[in-house]
């Protein structure tokens, strides 16, 4: 599937600056314009019940306050939110948490630190 990356809307979700910077350059890489970004998953939720766009989301899993998972857990439970592809981005090469991931539905799951070409083929899955 090919998709137009100016058109669509991304959540991106990071409580690290520094990653959350690396993450909007490499979305921007391959084309993305339209990044909303939030530092955690309170954030993201009051964005999510606000009027804005969001296409696509792409969480951290470890996050203070309100974890990625926590997150998604809100996001298929929200009438409004639940069609939203969700790729989670963690730091950690877990494999009970990316099976814990999956059987909850989240859309696709990457490992950080990833690359542009990374990034791209999990958003077209």
């Amino acid at each position: 599937m090919s998709i137009e990356p100016k058109k669509i809307k991304i959540l991106l979700v990071e409580d690290s600056p520094l990653m959350r910077k690396m993450e909007v350059k490499t979305l921007e890489t391959i084309g993305f314009e339209g990044i909303i970004e939030a530092d955690d998953g309170n954030i993201a939720v009051s964005i999510l019940q606000s009027d804005q766009q969001v296409d696509l989301i792409i969480s951290d899993w470890n996050m203070p306050n309100m974890s990625g998972f926590e997150l998604h857990v809100w996001v298929r439970a929200d009438a409004k939110c639940k069609a939203i592809p969700f790729l989670m981005a963690t730091g950690q090469s877990d494999r009970a948490q990316a099976e814990k991931a999956t059987e909850a539905g989240v859309s696709s799951f990457i490992a950080k630190p990833f690359n542009a070409e990374e990034l791209r083929v999990r958003i077209e899955e």
